[in-house]
């Protein structure tokens, strides 16, 4: 284990603490730490397909409006009709497409990532609020209601949490024990090279959008358990929260390194923090303060550390 997974370690911990301190009977509950790491759970799908790109070299700002797209199309009359396969079916095939039209216009129609993903973020919210026209459309479905309710628990355990686990675990397997991983960081490391040494760095590319769209699928049928809806704002800012999770986890906004286990602390620090700030009734734009000077930290951390290196 490194020294920056040990910090996080040493963070989270300290967090915890905090929160025992402040709130001790209502943050050591059980019931709270199941709610933390439930809603840590839908980011942390986002953000282990977030990794991918980043580490790669690029990075996905449409990460929360395929979200909100991806559900809403799920949750609507028609889709719903066909139970739970259909809504489940539908929330990964929205969430791939998006993925498709990213990847081609970036890997292959020569796009930066900022741009491309920026007009799929204007795109996909718009069409989000199109099919909504900007009602909640409430799940029917009694299997995808079921699984969000305290029956489904495993040991304990909310099933939205052990998907975020499978999630995170096979994520780390193709990054660390695949040659998918290793076109990954080669091509983030220096994409010439890559292309050099035989690596078909626009269909990787494709591939890495590919895998973050279908994160976002996953997570929106995720949010559909979790809220028993489809709202148009929906992912609100999980751009934001995916990047500034993968940052603080070691994982370099040039390419070429990082780690799905750091990103996965990073998504639990901030969720502890913003269940910590909830529970001792802070307001929401000290949160987001909070949270722009962490990633502040995190950056010049990084940009420290890369320049000793050398």
């Amino acid at each position: 284990m490194d020294l920056r997974t040990l910090s996080l370690l040493g963070v989270l911990a300290a967090l915890v603490v905090i929160g025992g301190i402040t709130q001790p009977d209502s943050f050591l509950d059980t019931d709270n730490l199941q709610l933390v790491l439930t809603q840590a759970s839908v980011i942390g799908v986002v953000t282990v397909g977030m990794t991918f790109v980043i580490m790669s070299g690029g990075i996905d700002l449409s990460v929360g409006a395929i979200v909100a797209l991806a559900g809403v199309w799920a949750t609507t009359v028609a889709t719903q009709e066909y139970g739970f396969a259909g809504v489940l079916f539908t929330a990964i095939l929205v969430g791939v497409g998006c993925g498709l039209v990213n990847g081609v216009l970036i890997a292959y129609g020569g796009m930066v990532p900022f741009i491309a993903t920026l007009a799929m973020l204007a795109s996909g919210r718009g069409l989000a609020l199109q099919i909504t026209d900007g009602k909640t459309q409430m799940v029917t479905v009694p299997g995808v209601l079921k699984l969000g309710e305290r029956d489904s628990y495993v040991l304990g355990i909310p099933p939205l949490v052990l998907v975020f686990v499978a999630v995170t675990v096979i994520g780390w397997l193709i990054l660390n024990r695949t040659t998918f991983g290793r076109r990954t960081v080669a091509v983030g490391g220096n994409a010439e090279a890559a292309r050099l040494a035989g690596i078909d760095v626009r269909r990787q590319r494709l591939y890495l959008y590919l895998l973050s769209g279908l994160c976002c699928g996953i997570a929106a049928f995720l949010l559909i358990v979790l809220s028993g809806s489809g709202q148009n704002t929906n992912g609100n800012l999980y751009e934001l929260d995916a990047i500034a999770a993968a940052i603080i986890g070691g994982t370099l906004l040039t390419g070429g390194r990082g780690t799905i286990v750091g990103s996965v602390l990073g998504v639990l620090i901030f969720t502890t923090i913003q269940n910590i700030f909830a529970l001792n009734n802070l307001q929401s734009d000290v949160q987001q303060i909070a949270k722009g000077a962490i990633i502040v930290v995190a950056v010049l951390v990084q940009r420290r550390t890369a320049s000793t290196s050398h």
